[in-house]
């Protein structure tokens, strides 16, 4: 508690509160507008804090994540256009009561909801990641080893595409080994090229892979949207609010416990409440027609989430989802290793964060009413115009990294290879994983082998790392097994008499 109200302390500074309510409102309109999603804002934002002081710097990115992950919800209800991934589930029941003339009270729940599931995440996140940094105080080589493949099989088995996943893994593996060995000093596929001698370039790569790729498919499509009515948001809703009651608590702790596990992210958090609030309803059959719970569970659910994939980004140095993935990118760009220790050399700047976050949901709850009511107009902006903006910030801010234009070249290189993978529907947090990833498990194998005289063994016979790699070939086994299971399934199915389907 100390620590919490030291880094309170540190946020109701005027300069910090104005940058915290600056990020809020960014984050409002970058997850509001379908195609800026949160990772592409933060992705878009990293090379402004390059030249800013660590804290102040993950207290804007923390905010504009906390923040996206929220607004998401305005163009799901109101057009079922999802601003965010997170957010594609509040659209099946959202949207339907927006077409009931009902978009006030839809959206009055999700703010709600989400403030709600964002202060239970982030008072889970303030709980556990000491609990779980002190843990892994006793980790040594072959335990950040073991770490690193978790993290690395968690992202790879994602998507419900197992072999692509993998392959995005291996292959930002590969791309982490271009540079200068981290041990030897020998230069590795530099091909004589200087400009590789630092190895690629994070913000090129997550740039061109994430906001370049974007943008190139948002120009091909058809924007159509149609003008909408004055809206009025009723947020503190007596009745409504027994109604979902029971959901907001059941799906916030499902969101924390899904966000905490490596790698699984809000928006899988936001389909199992789902999934679950149908399961315990009394009229299952209203969902998908404008059920309040509907909104409810995977809005109190994704924000909570996003609260919770913090937890291991701080406690373990292992993100717990694409967007965090790329906040450890930005916590290495600044020269710093989240982790065990990081909780003691850099508690100042962690307890800041975490007040902010603590912040940024009541600040949801106080400006999304006006925000909504002004997003509303400008909502027509097309995407014609605001596509050559993104692509612009996108050169300035990657070129002002290193003052590099072969890093430029790269980040359109990356975007167009980005555009290409995306259309296989090919994981590409995947890749950023391997890139950010793999230094760590590459130095942290040497040193293993070097502790045991080249013997591999020792990554079994000690209980902690043997664990966490029993842990990943489980979680890999899992996504080989599953699809075959639904498969026999299905085919059972289709084998069964006519009687034994009816009857069924």
């Amino acid at each position: 508690m100390e620590h919490f109200l030291g880094g309170l302390a540190v946020v109701l500074q005027p300069l910090n509160l104005l940058l915290l309510t600056s990020a809020v409102f960014i984050g409002f309109i970058g997850g509001a507008l379908p195609g800026i999603s949160g990772v592409i804002l933060v992705v878009i934002l990293l090379p402004v804090t390059y030249g800013m002081e660590p804290t102040t710097a993950f207290m804007l990115l923390t905010a504009i994540y906390g923040a996206t992950v929220f607004s998401g919800l305005i163009t799901a209800i109101l057009y079922r256009a999802p601003g965010t991934p997170e957010s594609v589930m509040t659209a099946f029941d959202g949207y339907p009561m927006t077409q009931q003339g009902q978009a006030g009270k839809a959206l009055g729940i999700g703010v709600l909801s989400s403030a709600i599931g964002g202060i239970v995440g982030t008072v889970a996140l303030i709980v556990f990641t000491p609990i779980l940094a002190s843990m892994a105080l006793r980790f040594s080589s072959p335990e950040y080893f073991a770490l690193a493949i978790l993290g690395l099989t968690v992202v790879a088995s994602l998507g419900g595409r197992l072999i692509y996943g993998l392959i995005g893994a291996t292959l930002g593996l590969l791309i982490a080994t271009v540079g200068t060995d981290p041990l030897t000093g020998t230069s590795r596929y530099t091909f004589g090229n200087l400009n590789l001698a630092e190895g690629v370039g994070l913000i090129p790569m997550i740039v061109g892979l994430f906001a370049i790729s974007e943008v190139m498919k948002r120009a091909l499509d058809q924007d159509s949207h149609q003008p909408l009515k004055k809206v009025k948001v009723k947020i503190f809703d007596l009745p409504i609010l027994r109604q979902i009651g029971g959901t907001l608590t059941r799906s916030s702790f499902i969101g924390v416990i899904t966000g905490i596990l490596p790698g699984i992210g809000a928006s899988t958090a936001a389909m199992v409440s789902y999934s679950e609030a149908v399961r315990w309803s009394k009229h299952p059959e209203k969902f998908g027609k404008g059920a309040p719970e509907g909104v409810a569970a995977p809005e109190s659910a994704n924000n909570a989430a996003a609260m919770g994939a913090l937890v291991p980004l701080f406690a373990l140095g292992i993100p717990g989802s694409g967007t965090t993935a790329v906040i450890l990118g930005a916590f290495i760009m600044h020269g710093l290793q989240p982790g065990p220790m990081f909780m003691i050399t850099s508690s100042d700047l962690i307890y800041a964060v975490f007040a902010g976050l603590f912040i940024v949901n009541f600040m949801i709850l106080l400006f999304s009413k006006p925000f909504i009511a002004l997003f509303t107009k400008l909502l027509n902006v097309p995407y014609s115009a605001l596509g050559p903006l993104i692509v612009m910030c996108c050169i300035v801010g990657t070129y002002s990294v290193r003052n590099s234009m072969f890093d430029v070249w790269l980040m359109l290189g990356f975007g167009v290879l980005g555009y290409l993978l995306e259309k296989l529907r090919f994981p590409l947090v995947s890749i950023i994983l391997g890139l950010v990833l793999g230094p760590i498990a590459e130095s942290e194998l040497r040193r293993t082998l070097s502790m045991s005289q080249g013997d591999l063994s020792i990554l079994f016979t000690r209980p902690i790392s043997a664990t966490l790699l029993a842990i990943a070939f489980l979680l890999l086994a899992m996504a080989i097994i599953a699809p075959l299971m639904k498969r026999l399934r299905n085919r059972a199915a289709s084998n069964s008499s006519p009687e034994q389907r009816s009857h069924s």
